[in-house]
């Protein structure tokens, strides 16, 4: 990678996504915010200028037509053609089908087109809701979607998550999923997910931009458990609301047993945080090839009775995305 410029029989399976989605995981307490990762940004490698910014593959396609068809992408959902919520997806997650919807935001910004994945979330009705698919895994991983935070939305609780499972079929591919406040066995699991961080309230809402990452590695709260450590940059502004924003995300497998995985996430373009010397796992078998895009509302601190994320091209792909090409 060179840098160009800056600026998861299926009855049993639906119910342990459901049981896992309704699940609150809590966050580490105020104390543990320094417990592994890198909170502070100290190790961040954003400004080596190793990655690129600003244009990539989906540069040459307006709004993100036709990007499926590139050969380095792996999978692609603009929503535009979706037959139903979530039908180019393997999983959905709608409780009483009160949480998703299709919506118009075209007017608001080209790029969308005409249909994007609205995430309602009611406070004492529902936790929010999302999509899940598996697909075959890479080397290197590139994600990308666009989302809108409602001017109103207040914090989220965890957000979209890459997923590392033993494999693509039967019981394998749920090794990834769960384990709240456990740390991963190096050939079991691994995950990471892009988050708004409150910071326990501190943060305006919905919070600023967050990895919360699970490995075998990882280092323990002061509870003992082992909550997602973080990854964040020195300084970064927090999250506009009420904006369509452009999120990418990277992760680079580690030779098995080396400490030589990375992850980087970039903002409409522009690379904000980039940390190497990762040893996501010890066992070649496992690979990050789960995604789930969702609004997952349960914070202390949320009080805003309804918290609405919208979601819109979506690109998992082999090599760096970028914004969408402008109409």
């Amino acid at each position: 990678m060179t840098r160009t410029r800056r600026p998861l029989a299926r009855r049993i399976a639906v119910a342990v996504v459901l049981a896992l989605s309704a699940t609150t995981i809590p966050r580490p307490s105020p104390a543990s915010a320094d417990s592994g990762g890198d909170p502070d940004g100290s190790r961040d490698l954003a400004e080596a200028g190793r990655l690129p910014e600003g244009d990539g593959l989906a540069a040459g396609f307006v709004a993100d037509r036709g990007v499926a068809g590139h050969p380095d992408v792996v999978f692609a959902d603009d929503f535009e053609a979706d037959a139903r919520i979530g039908s180019t997806w393997d999983e959905t997650r709608d409780d009483h089908g009160k949480v998703l919807s299709i919506v118009d935001e075209s007017a608001e910004d080209p790029r969308v087109g005409s249909k994007s994945l609205k995430v309602t979330a009611r406070l004492g009705e529902n936790t929010g809701g999302g999509l899940t698919t598996w697909f075959e895994s890479s080397e290197v991983l590139f994600i990308r979607f666009l989302v809108k935070f409602d001017p109103d939305c207040d914090y989220v609780h965890h957000f979209v998550t890459l997923r590392a499972n033993r494999g693509l079929t039967g019981r394998d591919r749920w090794t990834g999923f769960g384990g709240a406040g456990v740390k991963p066995k190096g050939h079991e699991r691994f995950s990471t997910a892009i988050e708004p961080w409150g910071d326990w309230g501190k943060n305006p809402p919905p919070g600023e931009w967050n990895f919360y990452s699970y490995w075998h590695e990882m280092e323990a709260s002061p509870d003992g458990k082992f909550w997602g450590n973080a990854f964040r940059p020195a300084e970064q502004p927090g999250i506009p609301r009420g904006d369509w924003i452009c999120v990418e995300f990277m992760l680079k497998h580690n030779t098995p047993g080396m400490a030589d995985g990375e992850q980087a996430y970039w903002i409409d373009g522009e690379l904000r945080g980039h940390w190497g010397g990762i040893n996501w796992r010890d066992d070649p078998g496992l690979t990050a090839n789960a995604l789930t895009l969702e609004s997952y509302v349960t914070d202390r601190w949320t009080e805003n009775p309804v918290n609405v994320v919208l979601f819109d091209d979506v690109v998992i792909a082999r090599s760096y995305v970028g914004p969408p090409g402008l109409p």
